[in-house]
């Protein structure tokens, strides 16, 4: 009934948000009384339109359920996860531009800017900025896609990663390395190869309509990020390394 009434009127009636819908409908509406005169008509396709309206958009007022399944994750995370810093400084090397000494100096001519968007989210930067190489720019956007997919085939209402670090300086290294003395002084953020993606803290996607939806545990989200992440790996695209203390995984492009 709703593909027939879409063809009808020349448009996806049903998609888009609510009041998007019934502006649709009162058109539609409109336009048959314009060619019917008829009371009895007219009663008639109200009473056609109540009833596909029930049929396909009942469920809009209630909440979206989870329907979890196959959720597996990795066996462990220090090991699947067990890329030392030599092994990202490499590659970083190969693929990067040369570390500079202050934002000021960075030649963007060889960088893609990355900013939030439905994929990932860039959470506020306080010791880098906001650019990658292309291959890294590449496999984020791809990290994004794939964890999407992931949850919808999964069961799961959707959920957006989080980029909490990502091209650093040699002055941002050293702001950094005076708060956390664990910072490493030849990371491969200075590459712009490099970025973090936070394990603890996901944003939740809106539902197109407000409709209500159940929340997914972070660690179940932790799960799913890490089969994308695992694939991905053993596609041979990225090195990735598990940080427990800064909660993120450490990711670098080859």
């Amino acid at each position: 009934m709703e593909y027939i009434l879409n063809k009808f009127v020349g448009l996806d009636l049903f998609k888009g948000n609510i009041l998007t819908i019934f502006a649709r409908i009162y058109y539609v509406i409109k336009f048959v009384i314009m060619l019917n005169k008829g009371r009895l008509f007219y009663k008639g396709v109200l009473f056609l339109l109540f009833t596909v309206i029930c049929f396909t958009q009942c469920s809009f007022f209630s909440k979206k359920l989870n329907t979890p399944q196959n959720i597996k994750g990795v066996i462990s995370y220090k090991r699947s996860f067990g890329d030392l810093n030599p092994l990202h400084l490499d590659a970083a090397k190969k693929i990067g531009i040369d570390p500079h000494s202050t934002r000021e100096e960075l030649n963007k001519k060889k960088l893609k800017k990355i900013e939030t968007n439905k994929w990932y989210i860039v959470d506020s930067l306080t010791h880098s900025v906001p650019y990658l190489v292309p291959n890294a720019y590449d496999l984020l956007e791809l990290i994004g896609i794939n964890f999407r997919d992931s949850l919808e085939a999964k069961g799961l209402n959707p959920y957006t990663i989080i980029v909490t670090s990502v091209l650093r300086t040699q002055d941002d290294v050293q702001r950094l390395r005076k708060r956390n003395i664990n910072a490493s002084a030849n990371s491969a953020h200075c590459y712009g190869t490099t970025f973090d993606v936070s394990w603890k803290r996901y944003e939740q996607v809106a539902h197109r309509w407000g409709r209500e939806m159940e929340t997914v545990s972070s660690d179940t989200l932790k799960l799913v990020l890490s089969e994308v992440l695992r694939d991905l790996k053993k596609e041979e695209l990225c090195y990735i390394k598990y940080e427990l203390k800064q909660g993120c995984f450490h990711i670098t492009a080859r």
